[in-house]
């Protein structure tokens, strides 16, 4: 039988939020408080500074990343794995569409904007922001430590694209997009610090900006929580696959201590934005 559009539109008005947040209640200013005292800890202080100058420091540039070959990195000869290196806006580009297809198709349409919105204020608000907010030379670092690279612009963009496609896709996918999703979004932001493209605080900072935007918008509209039911098995998968997606994208062959802390770090962001959208998951033991 052919897939009836309506029913997931259906499921979707009929399934409301479990613990939809109100206006009495705004979580997005604890993410927009953890943005904030992030960036002034880890960028704003000469300690911050220096623990992130030592976790990044390597003489072997980003060749010993695992992910290296598919990174877009210089030198790299295999296909860039998106939104790596010169792909990122691009597969921002792409993945808005396919929200606004999936829009179009599904008729959802408060969701659907919802989905854009959070996809584009969050990948905006992270190339504005990499580019306006300043890094003081605290420490006397070398030149190629001083560069701003706060937050991470491709780390935002496969988080957001991760989290905003779960406003616009059908429930019953809901449940796969969590399991891939957090592979992609893990894998992401292991790669650009690996590769030395990004400090650690970089990466959670552009989670923050993606958990800001999507809890911002049920503050201001609840009734489009994509809320769905997903069995315990499922969530153990998503953890699993994050797992996974961060030790390939954030290991390297000439430091386990590095490779520990990009994977460990890269894991932190899949679990933030799983804080961000856990409240919509109803978890139950057998689908109804």
């Amino acid at each position: 039988m052919p897939h009836d559009p309506s029913a997931d539109r259906a499921r979707d008005v009929a399934l409301p939020a479990r613990s939809a947040p109100g206006r009495a209640s705004v979580p997005f200013v604890l993410f927009l408080l953890g943005f904030l005292v992030l960036y002034l800890l880890a960028v704003c202080t000469p300690i911050g500074q220096r623990i992130e100058n030592a976790v990044l420091s390597s003489e072997n540039g980003s060749k010993p990343a695992w992910i290296h070959e598919f990174s877009g990195a210089y030198s790299a000869t295999g296909p860039t794995l998106p939104p790596l290196g010169e792909l990122a806006l691009p597969t921002a580009a792409v993945g808005l569409l396919v929200l606004v297809l999936l829009t179009l198709v599904r008729r959802c349409w408060w969701q659907g904007a919802a989905a854009v919105c959070v996809a584009g204020a969050a990948i905006g608000a992270a190339e504005v922001l990499g580019q306006v907010l300043p890094r003081p030379d605290l420490v006397n670092a070398p030149v190629y430590f001083v560069e701003p690279s706060f937050p991470s612009g491709h780390a935002a963009v496969a988080s957001a694209l991760v989290v905003a496609a779960l406003f616009a896709v059908p429930e019953r996918l809901r449940p796969w997009l969590l399991v891939v999703g957090a592979a992609w979004l893990a894998m992401v932001a292991g790669a650009v610090q690996a590769t030395l493209h990004h400090r650690p605080s970089d990466v959670v900072g552009s989670t923050l900006l993606v958990c800001i935007a999507y809890r911002l918008a049920l503050w201001l509209r609840p009734t489009v929580a994509p809320t769905f039911a997903a069995r315990p098995a499922t969530v153990a998968a998503a953890s699993a696959c994050a797992v996974v997606g961060a030790v390939i994208g954030g290991s390297r062959s000439d430091s386990l201590g590095q490779s520990a802390v990009f994977a460990a770090v890269a894991v932190g962001c899949a679990a933030l934005a799983w804080l961000a959208v856990k409240d919509q998951v109803v978890t139950r033991a057998q689908s109804d």
